[in-house]
């Protein structure tokens, strides 16, 4: 267990503690090590606190999953859940019995909904909520919430003060939002992700999926590390580590039930013929990414080409935290044409649609921003804005309801 909650304010806490007044089963989801524990102890405090890590629990519910669930008491916390997926037909059966609001709280380093007895059994009894690795407005301390800005139209020009670049932009790219590298030097976050992946393989994915090569699962998040930001071609992907495609697709799902890459889907329209279908691979968090590119804050400069893509990773991962602390639910995909025209991400809520364009230069030219223009006249009526996310000082318009902002308002 760590301090995550204590030292950075979860700003998905609201959400859980509504979940929990009014449903039975509320699982909370996500990698391991970002604070999930903590978070379920400190919401409710006075429940008992049981871990799936404890093998004597672990073998006492596999055994005998019924009994297991007759002798918890009232109110419970049952910690990385998804090393038990035979507990789950348990729960629901002692759910329908009992309807009880927040009596199972249940949380996951693995996604439990794409384990099929597990999403059988509690469906339209779990209210799932997703933690994700710190977003850099809970390491800062924002106040703000920049897609909800985004949506609500609330993005006006200003012109800054300081005409100073963004200096944090590089270090938030390269620290990532893992609790435990942050509080480390360089060095010694680097041999954190190394252990960290190291336990991943040799404990997480035996839950989940049984694999042939552990080696190759290993080079299969490095190798996605690389191309993080591009489109997915999983027959380049095989030939480069000589593995089956069949095996690639196998260990990508692997990869994704564990929440360290995610397939953002690509945006189209039945009528728009030309629209590219493959979705983009992401790492999900660009701390992980760029220890394993072995990228550091010092070669921000030098190594353009590798950061420009690692800060797409980091701000799709920033937009998608943010997600989580809205009423509304909204949805993500990215777009791309024949022409190569592309929208790094695009944001629907309802049949509203939003843009989103991101460049790691600090100055923009006038070609920039022909993605969003782009992406309007494909979504016609419904195209409601779009911001293009920059590394200067300055927030401009760049078209009718596009603007140009500066990359920490994602924090500020």
């Amino acid at each position: 267990m760590d301090d995550t909650n204590t030292l950075y304010p979860r700003k998905i806490t609201p959400t859980l503690t509504l979940a929990l007044a009014d449903t039975p089963v509320v699982c909370l989801l996500g990698p391991r090590q970002v604070g999930k524990t903590t978070l379920a102890q400190k919401s409710m405090p006075l429940r008992t606190y049981l871990s799936f890590d404890d093998l004597s629990l672990l073998t006492a519910a596999k055994q005998d999953p019924v009994g297991f669930v007759k002798a918890l008491p009232e109110q419970i916390i049952l910690d990385e859940v998804q090393r038990v997926p035979e507990l789950m037909p348990a729960i629901k059966a002692a759910v329908d019995t009992n309807r009880q609001a927040g009596r199972f709280l249940l949380t996951g380093s693995a996604n439990l909904l794409l384990l099929p007895q597990v999403s059988e059994s509690l469906a339209g009894r779990v209210e799932v909520i997703y933690l994700h690795p710190l977003s850099e407005s809970e390491k800062q301390l924002g106040q703000g919430c920049l897609l909800a800005d985004l949506i609500e139209g609330k993005i006006k020009p200003e012109i800054a003060c300081s005409q100073e670049t963004i200096a944090l932009l590089p270090h938030a790219v390269v620290s990532g939002g893992y609790p435990e590298p942050n509080t480390r030097s360089p060095a010694r976050a680097r041999q954190w992700y190394r252990q960290y992946l190291n336990a991943i393989i040799q404990r997480d994915v035996k839950d989940i999926a049984a694999i042939r090569d552990e080696n190759e699962l290993q080079k299969l998040i490095e190798r996605v590390a690389y191309c993080t930001g591009s489109l997915l071609n999983i027959a380049n992907i095989a030939n480069d580590l000589d593995i089956g495609r069949e095996t690639v697709e196998k260990y990508l799902l692997v990869l994704e039930r564990l929440f360290l890459v995610r397939r953002l889907p690509a945006w189209h329209r039945n009528q728009a013929k030309r629209l590219v279908k493959s979705p983009k691979i992401h790492m999900v968090d660009s701390g992980l990414a760029s220890a394993l590119n072995r990228l550091s804050v010092s070669d921000w400069y030098t190594h353009s080409t590798e950061f420009g893509a690692l800060l797409e990773s980091f701000v799709v991962q920033q937009l998608i935290c943010q997600s989580g602390w809205l009423d509304e639910e909204v949805h993500f995909s990215h777009y791309r044409d024949k022409d190569q025209v592309e929208v790094d991400l695009v944001i629907e809520q309802g049949r509203s649609v939003w843009g989103v364009e991101i460049k790691r230069s600090a100055t923009l030219q006038a070609k920039d921003g022909a993605g969003l223009r782009r992406l309007a006249t494909q979504a016609g009526e419904y195209f409601k804005g779009g911001i293009l996310l920059y590394s200067g000082t300055h927030c401009f318009a760049i078209g009718e309801h596009l603007y140009a902002v500066p990359m920490d308002r994602l924090w500020k």
